[in-house]
Order: C-alpha cells, then sequence, then structure tokens
C-alpha cells in the first residue's frame, strides 16, 4: 500500500477503519509460516517488549504506527487483519505509543504525549488527561498496576539546555545523563483520576518502571546507564511503603539489565555479561525472585540484544552471533533456548529478523504472546518497520544454529 493522499489525511481520524494487509511467507531458513501484519510505506511497531499488548481475550493487538505522517496507535483485529486507528494525533510533539501499557483489568490504555499521561478508553476511544508534570521535568515510561488501580511513571529532571539527548537513534547522550545523575521521581497516579504521589525520589537517572503482573504492590525500576558504569541496574520498590532494595547481588565486573517480569510476577528475568579474569566477556542468562531467593543463572554465551520469556523453561531473543557472518551462520535471527535439567539447549532457529536496530522503535524486541504459542517481533526487513508473527513449534523441530 502507498501512503495516503493529502486529502486523505486531513480526514483521517479515530475509529478509522483500515483494511487487512497481512500476508504469509515461508521462512528461508526454517521454512516456518511467517505472517506480516502490516504493511505500509513508514513505520509501524508493537508494544516494548516488557509491555503486553494483546487485549480482548487475545483477540487484538495494539501497535504503533506512522503512516499519518505522525505516530498514534493503532489496534489489530488478529482474527481477520483489520485495523482501527484509536488516536489522531498531527502535530510534532510525538505521543510515546511504544511505551504504551493496558490496564490488566479494563480495556483501558495509557501513554504518553509531551508532559502529559492520557488514558484512552478501547472501545469508546475516550481520552482523558490523568497527569501532567510540572516543572523543568520530563515524562519517562510508565505501567499499571496488576489491580488496575495505579498507574506508576518516572519523572525526571530535564536536562536537555546542557546535554544533547538522540536517546531513540543511537543513544547519544546515555552516558552524559547517566553521569549527570539528574533528580529522578516514580510516581503513582490513580488509574481512575485523581492526585498523584511521589513514591520514592533521588539523585540517580531512574527509568524502566514495571509493576508486576500479579503484585500490585510491587514494581521494579532500575538506575539507567551503561551497565558496566551505573551503581546497580535492577531495583524493586514496594509501592504500599516505599521500601526499596537491590535486584541480583551486585558482583565487581558483572552487569546484567533489560530486566523483566515473568508471567507470574515474582521472578525478574534478565541477562548480562562478566569482565572476570576467569570468565572474560561470559554471558549468562537468569532470574530471581523479587526478595532475591532462589537466583537461577546459566551460562548463555550469545549477543542479544533483548530476551524474553514467560517463566525459565523456554526463552526467546534475536539470537545475534557474535562472530561475522560466515557460510551457514546468521546473526539476524530469531531463536528459542529451551531449558532441560538446569542447562539451556539451543539455539534453535524460529526465524530470520533481518532488521537493523536503526532506533529504538526498530529494534526488533521479540516476546511470546501471553499464551506461550507464538512470538511477536518488529523488523525493516522490508525497508520499514513492520510487525511480524510467527507460531511456536515443538523446540526439537527447529534447526540448530552453527556457533
Amino acid at each position: 500500500m502507498g501512503n495516503l493522499r493529502e486529502n486523505e489525511l486531513i480526514t483521517s481520524a479515530k475509529g478509522r477503519m483500515w483494511p487487512a494487509e497481512w500476508s504469509i511467507t515461508n521462512d528461508l531458513i526454517t521454512g516456518i509460516p511467517m505472517r506480516q501484519l502490516t504493511n505500509y510505506m513508514s513505520h509501524s511497531f508493537h508494544l516494548y517488549f516488557t509491555n503486553n499488548g494483546w487485549y480482548d481475550d487475545g483477540n487484538k493487538l495494539l501497535l504503533g504506527s506512522d503512516r499519518t505522517n505522525c505516530t498514534n496507535l493503532f489496534s489489530i483485529d488478529l482474527n481477520n487483519g483489520e485495523m482501527m486507528q484509536l488516536t489522531d494525533f498531527r502535530d510534532s510533539e510525538m505521543a510515546a505509543i511504544q511505551n504504551a501499557f493496558i490496564n490488566p483489568m479494563k480495556n483501558e490504555a495509557y501513554f504518553s504525549k509531551g508532559k502529559q499521561i492520557i488514558s484512552i478508553d478501547l472501545e469508546t476511544l475516550e481520552e482523558k488527561v490523568l497527569y501532567e508534570v510540572t516543572g523543568k521535568y520530563v515524562l519517562g515510561n510508565l505501567s499499571c498496576t496488576s489491580d488496575g488501580k495505579w498507574i506508576c511513571t518516572c519523572v525526571k529532571e530535564d536536562l536537555s539546555d546542557r546535554i544533547q539527548t538522540i536517546l531513540g537513534a543511537g543513544y547519544i547522550g546515555f552516558e552524559e545523563t547517566a553521569k549527570a545523575m539528574p533528580h529522578c521521581k516514580i510516581v503513582l497516579i490513580p488509574a481512575a483520576g485523581g492526585e498523584a504521589k511521589v513514591i520514592h525520589e533521588e539523585h540517580r537517572w531512574i527509568g524502566h518502571v514495571n509493576t508486576s503482573p500479579t503484585q500490585p504492590h510491587l514494581l521494579s525500576f532500575c538506575h539507567e546507564g551503561p551497565w558496566d558504569l551505573v551503581d546497580h541496574r535492577i531495583w524493586c520498590l514496594n509501592i504500599q511503603t516505599g521500601e526499596h532494595w537491590k535486584i541480583r547481588a551486585s558482583e565487581d565486573n558483572v552487569f546484567v539489565g533489560h530486566e523483566y517480569w515473568h508471567d507470574d510476577g515474582v521472578r525478574i528475568g534478565y541477562h548480562g555479561y562478566t569482565e572476570s579474569l576467569q570468565n572474560k566477556d561470559g554471558k549468562f542468562i537468569g532470574s530471581v525472585r523479587y526478595d532475591n531467593t532462589e537466583c537461577d543463572e546459566v551460562a548463555f554465551p550469545f549477543q542479544n540484544m533483548h530476551v524474553h520469556s514467560n517463566d525459565s523453561s523456554l526463552i526467546v531473543g534475536d539470537g545475534q552471533q557474535t562472530s561475522a557472518y560466515h557460510g551457514d551462520q546468521f546473526q539476524d535471527t530469531i531463536c528459542l533456548w529451551k531449558k532441560i535439567d538446569d542447562k539451556l539447549d539451543g539455539p534453535r532457529i524460529l526465524c530470520r529478523h533481518r532488521g537493523s536496530f536503526q532506533s529504538q522503535k526498530l529494534h526488533v524486541h521479540p516476546r511470546f504472546s501471553p499464551d506461550g504459542t507464538k512470538v511477536l517481533f518488529t523488523s525493516d526487513m522490508t525497508g520499514y518497520g513492520n510487525l511480524y508473527i510467527v507460531d511456536v513449534p515443538e523446540f526439537e523441530t527447529l534447526p540448530k544454529q552453527p556457533l
């Protein structure tokens, strides 16, 4: 499909229906059917990998798209491929659609635009401003507690007058912002509307505020920045008491990140690496309960931008190899790992993603569907970012990634 003509763009609005764009091709390595959900001459992308975009009993999926020459929120019907445009932004102040978060108790989602946090009813499409940050601060990501009552977000001191940043494309200013130790706050906002309150603040760059999917009193957050430079990456916070503590005991020259909650809402997954003399650049993957008990880590000598899992039994990642492309080795694959007898079998190739990672919305960000039967990812293999979904077959039927 081509871009909209000018007169069509002017009349586009929320609630507009877009015909199905999907198509199915067989992956060139595995032969597995791969469904391309979007096909338009602009970038489309799924939500950040920590945010579950499925709703309506798994029949619909939230996504972002720039097809109206401005980033807007869309919903795709996974039964017939039809899409509905949920928002109608047309100005240059882009909404943070990739960080949209669905209320787990009702068909309502939240996103930020400029200094505002906005709710949208996914049925009526009514929007409400729930919170607006004041002063010299900007909004970070947000999430919603498992009981649906509270929105949690981070608010960061705006340092743009002294640090040039382009974090969404190239991480420009990333290290400089971390070193500046901006004043940051974690804010609790009633989903039904009402007065917000600060539940944690410090002079560290706070990011990745992620609520537990089952424990309404718990969230994780991180001290943002290069993993080897921050004082400690992963933290947990009790929303009710304000108590906060480190997740995964610190060790010299061991660095972890890209944390996410398992579906049980009590374990936090992550991956990392060590620069110890005994295990130079050794990589590992792990998870631990929020109270730092039952830590489970295994060697994981593969280069991945992100990994995701619903539990510890099956893991998906972008499967990049550390060596250059050679022969049958592929750097650009979606791979699976299966835990068998406390070891990981894999990588097994699910499909190629051929993503460029050119900007944040073009990160592949593979993640499982809530029932674990599908893998969703974003790729610009056609030149534009699009969403792809692949059914997960029996693990043993997948070819092994050559090492």
